[in-house]
């Protein structure tokens, strides 16, 4: 197993990868990025995201797709968007190849917290959050907005 950058070309197997994740999270028809978005966003001269892939004999297996953030108590954080394993692969210590990166990525760039939302009813994935030192904040929601969301609240102001 070989761990790397992603590059533009791996784009492909990342948004499968993603797609395989929304029907993970019961949320099959949820992902309306594009291989074209990916490559645009990831690649550009100031990208928006980066990836770290898991290749076994050619085949991306997983990825770890992440970006950089900034918070006013902490300074520049790694936000871990996904970890993805093909189901068939899980168990095969890419995931956790994976997660291993993104903590040396946030290491080799000094920065004071490396955060990422779980699913709870995930119980494998909070377990193991959990063993490897990782805290779940239980007073904290995620807050979100959508599409239709945004218009209507602009469109009320």
């Amino acid at each position: 197993m070989i761990i790397r950058k992603g590059i533009s070309q791996d784009m492909p197997s990342v948004l499968a990868l993603i797609k395989e994740l929304a029907i993970f999270e019961k949320e099959p028809d949820a992902v309306v990025v594009t291989v074209d978005d990916l490559i645009r966003d990831g690649f550009a001269e100031n990208p928006l995201f980066h990836t770290f892939v898991a290749e076994v004999d050619n085949e991306i297996i997983g990825i770890a797709l992440y970006y950089y953030r900034y918070s006013t108590w902490k300074g520049k954080t790694i936000h871990l968007e996904d970890l993805i394993v093909k189901e068939e692969k899980r168990g095969t210590g890419a995931g956790f190849a994976l997660y291993s990166e993104i903590i040396a990525q946030g290491k080799r760039d000094n920065v004071r917290r490396i955060e990422w939302n779980v699913l709870d009813w995930n119980t494998p994935a909070v377990e193991f959050y959990k063993k490897s030192g990782a805290k779940i904040l239980d007073d904290w929601a995620v807050v979100q907005m959508d599409e239709n969301g945004i218009d209507n609240f602009l469109n009320k102001i």
